[in-house]
Formats: structure tokens, C-alpha cells, sequence
């Protein structure tokens, strides 16, 4: 993994041709590296967002589910089902496309510049799909349980409200996205060329693991309490839209103006990132050893 990434550097930095990468391959391993992971951590997600929305303990969090039944348990996986998969295809092949543009474009700019320019400009594309987000925050909310029979229902409900309703609670997504996305591909990058890099396959699948639960839990849990204010926008159906500040200093006055409390449910976020972006960063280099490197 490394070995090639820091090939393609060196050409970076000599001026020698790249070969491109084919761009849709990159958008396939993002795919498939997304599916994999939401079909394993959804249940976990449901508990975290629970205690994000209602500032409650992990166990308080399993028994309101575990009441609800199983039947409730999966409700809500077809928005993050549609919205991760597009949004890592888009992260990692939108990457892959600005890199290139970059590259192209303003060629004498320092490579890091270069690779968080276009981390955060994938991140800013991705946030066209916030619609799937917001619509997932309703359905998890079990306020709305009545009121939302599904994802289709959800989304021709809001069409009553008018368009800028699929999007509230975009500010704290972009700023999420663009932040967050720079420091992973860069941190990616640092932390996986000082990994060791056995030769057989298991071995460089829990070396690509290990990188990618790091650098994703590391990124989770310094924007958890962005989340935070982002969930407690979303799940507000019709009225005004408040600012990203504003939203803020209302979370953090029903939270009793407590930072720790701000951070309710961050050691299950923790947890689910570590596996979350430990099994993407695993299977999406895995896809790509298989879809993308063998036409490098």
C-alpha cells in the first residue's frame, strides 16, 4: 500500500508522468468498502445516536432499543445504507479526481497542499447527499416513530416544507466534512507508511485495519460534539432554521453548560469509528489491490 503511494510521490516531486488512476475503480472500492461496514456497525450507530440525542447512558440507551424490539432495531439502515455507500465512493474517488485536477492545474504546489485541498473538496461534494443524513436522524429519533412509516415516507413528508428542509443542519456537515476529511487522508497517509508492511495478505489487511481505526477514531471523536449540535438540528421538523452558533449554545444549555456531558456516548462513538473506519480502510485497500493496482 505504502510502497506505491510513496512511488507516486516521488514522480510528484521529480516531475516524472503519473499514469492516472481509473477514476470509477477508486469510486467502486469506495462503494463496497462503505457496504461492508454499515451492514456490521448499524446497530451500534442506533445506540450512539440515541445517547447523542437524549444524553443518556449506554445501558439506558440498549434498553429503550432492546423494548422496541428487533423489529425497530434495522429501522432507519436504508438512508445510511444509500447515503455512506455514495458518500465513501465520492471521499475516496472525488479524492482521487481533485488530486488529479491538482496535479494538472497547479503542479508546483506543496504535495500535503495539494492532498488536503483535495480531501476537503471531496468532502464539501459529498455533502450533497445531507438529505440521506437528515432523513436517518428522524428515523432513529423514536419521537418519530409514528409518524414515519420509512424512508420514502420521510422524504415526501418534508416535501411539504419546501426544499431547504432536506438540508437543515448543512453548516455543521460541511465543516465536518471538508475539517475532517483533510486530517484523515492526511493522517492516513503519515501513519500507514510507519506501519509495518508484512508480505502475506492477512497481514497487510490488519496493517490497512489498525491504520484506518485509528486515524477514523481519532477524527470521531474531536467532531463528536459537532455531531452532537448536527443531530439535535436535524431532528426538528419544520419552524426556523438556527445558526450552527446558536444551535450550539442550545445543546449546551440543556446539557447544564457541561463539556462532559457534551460528550455523552463518545466512548461508544469511539468504538464504533474504530471498527467502522478500520473495516472501510481495510476493505477499500483491499478492493483496490484487486480493481485499481494491477493497471498501475
Amino acid at each position: 500500500m505504502a510502497s506505491s503511494r510513496n512511488q507516486h510521490n516521488k514522480n510528484q516531486l521529480l516531475g516524472a508522468p503519473t499514469i492516472p488512476n481509473p477514476e470509477w475503480k477508486e469510486f467502486v472500492c469506495g462503494w463496497g468498502a462503505a457496504f461492508i461496514n454499515i451492514t456490521v456497525t448499524f446497530p451500534i450507530n442506533k445506540v450512539m445516536f440515541r445517547q447523542m440525542l437524549y444524553g443518556m447512558h449506554t445501558k439506558n440507551a440498549y434498553i429503550q432499543l432492546k423494548a422496541e424490539g428487533f423489529r425497530f432495531l434495522y429501522r432507519g439502515i436504508l438512508p445510511p445504507l444509500c447515503q455512506k455507500t455514495i458518500s465513501v465512493s465520492i471521499m475516496f474517488g472525488m479524492y482521487n479526481h481533485y488530486q488529479q485536477v491538482l496535479n494538472s492545474m497547479v503542479p508546483q504546489w506543496n504535495t500535503h497542499i495539494k492532498n488536503s485541498t483535495a480531501a476537503a473538496a471531496a468532502g464539501l461534494t459529498e455533502a450533497v447527499l445531507a438529505p440521506f443524513e437528515r432523513v436517518q436522524m428522524l428515523l432513529q429519533d423514536n419521537h418519530f416513530n409514528a409518524r414515519f412509516r420509512n424512508t420514502a415516507h420521510a422524504f415526501a413528508d418534508l416535501r411539504q416544507y419546501g426544499f431547504r428542509e432536506y438540508y437543515r443542519g448543512l453548516t455543521p456537515i460541511l465543516l465536518r466534512n471538508s475539517v475532517s476529511n483533510a486530517l484523515f487522508f492526511t493522517l492516513r497517509e503519515e501513519i500507514s507508511e510507519r506501519m509495518p508492511h508484512p508480505d502475506h495478505w492477512t497481514g497487510k489487511l490488519l496493517s490497512d485495519f489498525c491504520c484506518g481505526a485509528m486515524v477514523g477514531a481519532f477524527i470521531s471523536t474531536l467532531f463528536y460534539p459537532v455531531n452532537v449540535v448536527k443531530s439535535h438540528m436535524q431532528c426538528t421538523v419544520g419552524g426556523p432554521f438556527n445558526s450552527l452558533w446558536k444551535a450550539s449554545r442550545i445543546v449546551y444549555e440543556e446539557r447544564e453548560r457541561s463539556l462532559r456531558k457534551m460528550f455523552f456516548g463518545v466512548h461508544i462513538n469511539y468504538t464504533r469509528a474504530l471498527i467502522s473506519w478500520g473495516i472501510i480502510n481495510a476493505s477499500y485497500e483491499m478492493l483496490r489491490n484487486l480493481l485499481v493496482k494491477p493497471h498501475l
